[in-house]
């Protein structure tokens, strides 16, 4: 059961980290790509902390903390970035 469980989530993290990579190369505007990279590194704490849920182990934990951390403080800058660019 925890082979099929590890094909599932692999397949549905990989749909979704291609959908937001689609959604990075075609966004029209520099807030659409911002929204897909802060899918994409969402996609990615979600991906290892299935992992680590599937193993069960807990020495990634570190990883997703870090990770999410980048995400968050990317895309703060970036909107501030676009919010005094655009005025």
């Amino acid at each position: 059961m925890t082979i099929v469980l590890a094909v599932v989530l692999t397949g549905l993290f990989s749909v979704t980290a291609l959908l937001a990579l689609a959604r990075l190369y075609r966004g029209p505007s520099l807030l659409d790509r911002v929204v897909a990279a802060d899918m994409l590194l969402a996609t990615m704490v979600g991906a290892v902390g299935a992992e680590a849920a599937v193993n069960r182990h807990s020495t990634t934990l570190p990883v997703l903390v870090a990770l999410s951390l980048l995400g968050f403080v990317g895309s703060v800058a970036l909107v501030r970035f676009a919010a005094r660019d655009g005025s």
